[in-house]
């Protein structure tokens, strides 16, 4: 899996660089043949959740996309990630059935 990685209006530390990395790479325990993910995030006029993730999943056929605000990074990815997660299963699923 090609991962890419895009801080927009800010410098991110090396940290959540490497946070981010790591939360993406779990899930292929859950799909396999994710082809690629782009991870953004980014600061957004909002005083409760300035700070938002967005994930671009590439899988066969599809491109999964979400999109999640938080009062950190941190905590925007891993929410990113659990949709995600909620979007490969169902995705898994269809496909399977298709066959």
């Amino acid at each position: 899996m090609k991962t890419t990685f895009t801080a927009r209006h800010f410098d991110p530390s090396s940290e959540l660089h490497n946070y981010a990395e790591d939360a993406v790479q779990k899930l292929d325990q859950f799909y396999d043949r994710i082809l690629t993910c782009d991870i953004i995030l980014q600061p957004i006029p909002d005083d409760d959740n300035p700070q938002q993730a967005e994930l671009n999943v590439k899988v066969p056929q599809k491109l999964l996309n979400a999109k999640e605000s938080a009062s950190s990074y941190e905590q925007a990815i891993n929410m990113v990630i659990d949709n995600i997660v909620r979007q490969l299963k169902k995705y898994k699923k269809t496909t399977l059935k298709q066959r």
